[in-house]
């Protein structure tokens, strides 16, 4: 390994920290977007049945929140159960926009080295070129040493940064994609709780 980033060149380094980050952004969202995590299986019914019990008390509205996104949002709603529906949906629709903020944290820095591995690749096989080209002195001769240096640093980095930029590219587009159908769900759901809990429907 340490081979090839000494045949890479120092142009190489920028492609590595930027893979490292990739590669932690994924990681991390993979983690958190799962969909136990944000969209528990039955927390519309037992947060129904919980404030039929209960009431909007505010040590259940908190923990309610502070348990998944779509608990977030459900204990917006609740909060405002006194007012009309209307103002409930309102105050589920600002909650949603904090959740989505939060589910797409790291998603720009992702979508940004997906977007500028290729031109790191592309600086290092510019720098590359120069090295060829500087191989060559005036009289015709090269030096093959130089020249074989020159083209590594072309090749490797022109390679290593459609290796970090593609995978980037992918996961962005997946992750855009998953938040978008969380975030469905989870506006349905806070539909469906103001409908229950003004008795437009059964739960």
């Amino acid at each position: 390994m340490f081979s090839l980033i000494q045949a890479a060149g120092w142009p190489i380094w920028p492609l590595i920290i930027a893979s490292v980050i990739a590669l932690a952004i994924i990681a991390e969202r993979l983690w958190s977007l799962r969909g136990s995590l944000v969209m528990p299986k039955g927390l519309l019914v037992q947060t129904v049945q919980e404030f039929r019990q209960n009431g909007a008390s505010e040590a259940g509205m908190a923990r309610l929140a502070n348990g998944s996104p779509l608990g977030q949002i459900l204990a917006a709603g609740i909060r405002n159960i006194q007012s009309t529906p209307a103002i409930m949906k309102e105050s589920i629709e600002e909650s949603g926009r904090a959740v989505a903020a939060n589910l797409e944290r790291f998603l720009n820095t992702l979508g940004t080295i997906a977007a500028v591995a290729p031109l790191l690749g592309l600086f290092g096989t510019v720098v590359g070129m120069i090295e060829i080209f500087g191989a060559t002195s005036p009289t015709g001769n090269s030096n093959p040493t130089q020249l074989a240096h020159g083209i590594s640093i072309a090749l490797y980095n022109t390679a290593f940064g459609l290796v970090v930029a593609i995978p980037s590219m992918i996961f962005y587009r997946y992750f855009r994609g998953k938040i978008d159908n969380l975030l469905l769900d989870m506006e349905l759901q806070g539909a469906k709780l103001v409908e229950i809990l003004h008795g437009d429907r059964q739960a």
